[in-house]
């Protein structure tokens, strides 16, 4: 074995080995695989040296002047190796040619000797046939007058047969009547009917041809009779229309009658299967139905549950479920519509074709006839088939209706083979892209309907009294997407509420694409037509279905900023918050990660406009930069509301003097602290201006301009602060613009500054509506400065908080009857203490 092996890879290496020198010899001489030169166009390089110009001295002349003395080298070196190669090549081939030359020298030498000797046996045989086709000619002559005798009484023995077959036939068709032979009778009678044709002029026959009318008068009627009644089987239904033609009855009357034989059955079969669907109930027992669905069962729509959640009512269930009622369908309806039109062409176009009716052009009329009854019944099933399918409300389990799909689809194939040019296989596809686009649609709505639930489930643990408003690490007080939870299983913080919605509303996504995908497995046989999967992966799923969701979140989103009344209308500002946090999240990463995930699930080929992923990630920017700004106006009025009503509700000119801080104050730094808090939980600190290493203990410039009039008290008239207004608006002049309402970044710096802003600015206001007494003017001193030791550590740059309290505390001094302005240090003292 090893020898074998060795000599097959010798063999094949010495075969490698020629074919490599043949094909470097044929490329020497430029011909091609069959030895033949190809037709190329001369090169007319003089330096070519495979061209007919090649120039020797001019190629050298080239090589000296481009290269080196070491690549000249090598240049002769390779050529030396080339030309040494190519003589051993030719060597070798010379030498092999001639051992063959040798070996055919020797095979015509023998082909010499075999043809000598096949010539004279072909000489013998030559002889033999001759003396054969000579003993065969004597012989035909001796035979030839008894062969015209056997004739011609075979020729007396065939008419007396078809005598004898002619005189019994009556008896014979009267006894296949009674055995109800038809067939036979038909096939007896149609085989005399043309001799007895001939010689009716004969009394003998024309007796004969009356008595055969008789019986197959009475045979024909008794076709019809059983035609008529309709208890027969399709088989002899069709033996029957068979034999009646056959009879020459009028084709198109009998076409008529078979297809209301056929459409009798046929609906019968309809009426089973709409009797398999329900009417819808009345509106009392829907409503009664939910009542009992809602009072009963538990709640649903945790993030582990598999499938969207769905407040609708299921489907008025059938007695079978979408599966059964298709193949009930298919087997029934569809399989004896396949019989009807496979016997129906039979007897009407195939046959009529090659038989005698050919030239009454039945075909067409047959088949006009044929085609409207089917696309009668066909309308008729497709109608109760889309029925069913609206039964299908529940989005749990795609695989039934998936399956039932893919049945109808495939044995509607049948039909159009049976059929070609019928329109019932195209309108049953268009059923099937109609059921796979509202399945979509009722997906879409499950997502929709599900997402708003989570975000009432999220409004319900931001309202519950263990979560506080900051969603700091207390125990939360309900499941994201379901009932009453455990504090182990419920989220504690909007962080863990953001992170909770988010991967739910993801899951639950994952879960729709999972169970739209069953559209496209590759045993489902309408998942690979191309006027299916291309539109329904493109514009069913990514748009329709994805994107539709994605402008959906986005867009109810924005509806949260749409209520706005004194405190921002009912939605909570947390909620504000985390849907901004999250349509954030979405621009940055997720909605990208979603639209590859469908894309590459389904194979989306980008043939038709779609959505670009800039264009929704924008969109949901826009929205996250809208809820926030929203976020920071509702917070800002939940502060500035309490400052306003505590300017309000004050006499500030009887007012006593100031000891404490008013507990307004207070509480505005603790708001903002705990909104700190809250905002620090779902975004980044973000970029502040360095702050000075006194910050906390700056002094306003308003208090020097009110130590100014202090200094000019005795002097103090209406024309007074004339000057000290001028003084200001000079100084406004050269300080830097404040945009209370701008959009604000996304950090918490940014958000902090914007509700500082719109607080202070909204003291200002009410400071400016105000008259101030001495000491109404020095609780403002007080209340300013505590302000000023927390609230410059919230905002990106401590000199808007300065500012501001500045013109709230100089507006206070410009609307003050006795401006003495308290000193600092007492105020200081005060702050310190309260």
């Amino acid at each position: 074995m090893d020898g074998e092996a060795d000599g097959s890879v010798t063999v094949s290496e010495d075969s490698g080995r020629r074919r490599r020198v043949h094909g470097m010899l044929k490329l020497y001489y430029g011909l091609n695989e069959e030895g033949k030169t190809p037709e190329q166009p001369e090169s007319l390089d003089p330096c070519d040296i495979n061209g007919p110009h090649f120039d020797p001295e001019l190629y050298l002349n080239k090589l000296r002047r481009e290269c080196s003395l070491a690549e000249l080298m090598d240049q002769e070196t390779c050529m030396v190796k080339q030309i040494r190669s190519l003589d051993s090549d030719m060597q070798t081939l010379v030498y092999e040619n001639y051992n063959k030359f040798i070996s055919a020298t020797d095979t015509i030498r023998k082909m010499k000797n075999d043809f000598k000797k096949m010539e004279d046996e072909m000489d013998c045989l030559s002889a033999n046939m001759a003396a054969i086709t000579d003993f065969s000619a004597r012989i035909s002559g001796t035979l030839q007058d008894q062969h015209t005798q056997i004739t011609k009484l075979s020729g007396v023995h065939t008419l007396l047969r078809k005598l004898q077959f002619l005189f019994e036939l009556p008896a014979r068709l009267n006894k296949c009547l009674e055995l109800q032979a038809y067939a036979q009778a038909v096939s007896s009678h149609r085989r005399a009917r043309c001799v007895l044709q001939q010689y009716s002029h004969l009394p003998s026959f024309k007796g004969i041809q009356d008595d055969c009318h008789a019986i197959m008068d009475k045979l024909a009627q008794e076709l019809r009779q059983k035609f008529r009644d309709g208890g027969s089987s399709a088989k002899d239904l069709s033996e029957c229309v068979e034999l009646l033609l056959q009879l020459d009855e009028p084709a198109e009357e009998l076409c008529d009658k078979f297809l209301s034989h056929a459409r009798s059955r046929l609906e019968s079969d309809l009426q089973g299967l709409e009797a398999e669907i329900r009417p819808y109930p009345s509106t009392s027992a829907l409503k009664d139905a939910s009542a009992r669905r809602s009072s009963s069962a538990a709640p649903v729509g945790s993030p582990t549950d598999g499938s969207p959640k769905t407040s609708s009512l299921s489907s008025p269930s059938s007695n079978t479920d979408i599966l059964e009622f298709i193949d009930r369908g298919c087997n029934e309806f569809v399989s004896s519509l396949c019989l009807v039109i496979t016997s129906y062409q039979e007897l009407f176009i195939n046959h009529a074709q090659t038989g005698e009716l050919a030239s009454k052009n039945i075909p067409q009329m047959a088949n006009g006839k044929l085609h409207a009854f089917v696309d009668d019944l066909a309308a008729r099933y497709f109608s109760l088939v889309e029925r069913r399918i609206q039964e299908e409300k529940g989005v749990g389990d795609n695989s039934l209706l998936v399956r039932a799909l893919d049945r109808f689809h495939r044995r509607l194939q049948a039909v159009a083979k049976l059929l070609p040019g019928s329109a019932v296989p195209n309108q049953g596809t268009e059923i099937v892209i109609r059921a796979a686009t509202e399945r979509v649609k009722q997906y879409l709505c499950a997502l929709q309907s599900f997402y708003m639930d989570s975000l009432t489930d999220v409004r319900q643990a931001l309202a519950t009294p263990r979560l506080s408003v900051a969603g700091a690490s207390v125990a939360g007080g309900g499941a994201l997407l379901g009932g009453p939870a455990s504090g182990r299983d419920a989220p504690t913080s909007l962080p863990e509420l953001l992170s909770s919605l988010s991967a739910s509303i993801l899951n639950q996504i994952k879960s729709v694409l999972a169970s739209v995908h069953l559209f496209t497995a590759k045993d489902i046989t309408f998942s690979n037509k191309p006027y299916f999967k291309g539109e329904f992966c493109s514009q069913g799923v990514r748009e329709s279905l994805v994107v539709s969701f994605i402008k959906f979140l986005c867009q109810s989103s924005r509806q949260f900023c749409e209520s706005a009344g004194d405190k921002g209308g009912s939605t909570p500002p947390a909620l504000l918050l985390l849907l901004s946090r999250l349509c954030l999240d979405y621009e940055t990463s997720t909605i990208s990660y979603i639209l590859t995930l469908t894309d590459e699930q389904f194979l989306v080929q980008h043939h038709s406009p779609v959505t670009p992923v800039t264009s929704l990630c924008a969109e949901a920017r826009e929205a996250a930069q809208k809820l926030l700004n929203h976020y920071v106006k509702v917070q800002g009025l939940i502060i500035s509301q309490m400052l306003r009503k505590s300017v309000e509700t004050r006499d500030w000119v009887n007012t006593i003097e100031p000891r404490n801080v008013r507990a307004v104050m207070k509480r505005v730094v603790e708001d903002t602290t705990s909104i700190d808090v809250q905002v620090g939980l779902l975004y980044e600190e973000g970029v502040r201006k360095a702050h000075s290493s006194d910050s906390s203990k700056r002094t306003f410039s308003v208090y020097s301009s009110s130590r100014q009039q202090a200094r000019y008290a005795a002097s103090y008239t209406p024309s007074a602060p004339m000057d000290t207004n001028l003084l200001s608006n000079i100084h406004k002049l050269f300080s830097e613009r404040i945009d209370i309402f701008s959009s604000v970044e996304f950090n918490k710096v940014s958000v902090m500054t914007g509700i500082i802003k719109i607080s202070l600015k909204t003291f200002l206001e009410c400071v400016r509506l105000r008259t101030f007494g001495r000491y109404g003017l020095q609780q403002i001193q007080v209340d300013c400065h505590y302000l000023q030791m927390y609230l410059w550590r919230f905002v990106s740059d401590e000199n808007l908080v300065h500012f501001l309290l500045d013109e709230i505390v100089g507006s206070s001094a410009h609307r003050c009857l006795d401006p003495a302005p308290m000193e600092q240090s007492v105020i200081e003292v005060i702050c310190e203490r309260g």
